[in-house]
C-alpha cells in the first residue's frame, strides 16, 4: 500500500497558471502556516511560502461521483511525495477514508471517519476488498481531497 500525490504534470500545469477543474487560473496566496497541505509534496506549506488555491478533480473524467473541490499546492516547484508512511500533511486528528471502484465511483459502505494513526490499517482493509481499486483520504470536516492510497 502506498500514498500517491497528485501527478507532477498536472501540478506543473497549475503552477504555470494553467486552468483548474473549474477553468479558472489558480489563486496565488501566502501560507499562514496553519494547515495548508500541499497535495503534491504531501507536506504542510510553511508560513510565508507562496501557495496556490484551486479547484481539483482527482478523477480521470467528469461523472456524477467525480467530486471537485478546493486544494492547496506549493506555488513553487516541489518534489512529489508519497510512499508507505502516512504523509506529514495529514496533521489533523481524523479523516474520511473511502474506497472507489475501477469505474472511479464510490464503493458504498466503505466510507467512514478514521483516526489519523489508523488510516493505514483501514486503507489496507479496504484495498483487500476486490471491489475497491483505490482509496481517498479526505478532510473529516470539509470533505476536501487530501491524498490517494493504492495497493
Amino acid at each position: 500500500m502506498r500514498f500517491v500525490a497528485i501527478p507532477t504534470d498536472a501540478v506543473r500545469a497549475y503552477q504555470a497558471g494553467g486552468p483548474d477543474a473549474n477553468g479558472q487560473v489558480p489563486e496565488r496566496k501566502v501560507s499562514d502556516g496553519g494547515g495548508n497541505p500541499c497535495r503534491h509534496c504531501l507536506k504542510l506549506i510553511p508560513e510565508g511560502a507562496g501557495m496556490l488555491v484551486l479547484a481539483h478533480r482527482p478523477f480521470p473524467a467528469p461523472q456524477p461521483y467525480a467530486e471537485v473541490g478546493p486544494i492547496f499546492l506549493c506555488a513553487d516547484a516541489c518534489e512529489a511525495g508519497g510512499g508507505e508512511a502516512v504523509p506529514e500533511m495529514l496533521a489533523s486528528s481524523d479523516y474520511i477514508v473511502r474506497g472507489y471502484g475501477a469505474d472511479d465511483r464510490i464503493v458504498y459502505g466503505t466510507g467512514g471517519v478514521v483516526a489519523t494513526g489508523a488510516i493505514p490499517a483501514r486503507a489496507g482493509e479496504l484495498l483487500s476488498d476486490p471491489r475497491v481499486a483505490y482509496v481517498h483520504v479526505r478532510s473529516a470536516r470539509n470533505n476536501c481531497y487530501q491524498v490517494r492510497i493504492e495497493r
